[in-house]
């Protein structure tokens, strides 16, 4: 699959194709969201050959930079992202894909997390200062990482 070749700036901003505009590292960031409940699962790049995998499969699938290959979300723990929508930005330099996680933990994260942010800068006046950085978790694991991902 190709995507269409980006147009003008009119047709890019307002206009009904989708021109995603891929960096010169080939990449495009892809913001991914619950759709159920709107909370921010993760944060992870897309280049094409992933984003038109994802549009084929529905699977969420990936361009993992420290592994330089496709990620399918779930391939290892069970944990797939089923896409049900999909939106860019005004500029089409992002993308947004609501998901509905499933498997048996429910969980986007590596760390055994439901969602990839899951912990929160706890004093933003001292950070704004520069005397604390404390974060503070926000969310409990919901399964350990050592059970789930197998070195191979």
């Amino acid at each position: 699959m190709s995507f269409p070749a980006r147009t003008t700036l009119a047709e890019i901003e307002l206009g009904v194709t989708l021109q995603p505009k891929f960096g010169p590292d080939g990449l495009i960031p892809c913001i991914t969201q619950d759709i159920a409940t709107g909370q921010v699962l993760m944060f992870a790049f897309m280049n094409a050959e992933s984003l038109a995998h994802t549009l084929k499969s529905r699977k969420a699938t990936y361009w993992s930079r420290s592994r330089n290959k496709l990620w399918v979300k779930g391939e290892e723990s069970g944990n797939v992202q089923w896409v049900k929508e999909l939106y860019t930005d005004c500029d089409q330099d992002v993308v947004l894909i609501k998901v509905e996680q499933s498997g048996s933990a429910n969980a986007s994260c590596h760390n055994g997390y439901k969602s990839c942010f899951y912990r929160q800068l706890s004093d933003l006046d001292a950070a704004a200062s520069g005397t604390g950085f404390t974060l503070t978790y926000t969310a409990e694991r919901l399964f350990d990482p050592a059970t789930v991902y197998k070195k191979k």
